[in-house]
């Protein structure tokens, strides 16, 4: 027997605030790594190491400047 006929039909719903909550999630996740990468990078070289916290601070600029190179990116969909 078949199924009751539905008032859904695929593809017809705008999907404007799912696209824009993907790439708000996507972002968040992609800026809040470098910063979590750069911070992690300045605290194992200042803490854990004999190079002090000058040496610290440059790795964790330059990490952080290249990332957000990298991350930026060409950007074309």
């Amino acid at each position: 027997m078949a199924g009751p006929a539905s008032d859904y039909h695929r593809g017809d719903q705008d999907i404007a605030e799912q696209v824009s909550t993907f790439h708000l999630v996507m972002g968040l996740t992609k800026w809040g790594s470098l910063v979590l990468a750069a911070f992690l990078l300045l605290l194992v070289v200042w803490f854990c190491t004999q190079a002090g916290f000058l040496a610290a601070l440059i790795s964790g600029a330059v990490v952080a400047v290249l990332g957000t190179l990298l991350l930026r990116g060409g950007g074309g969909h």
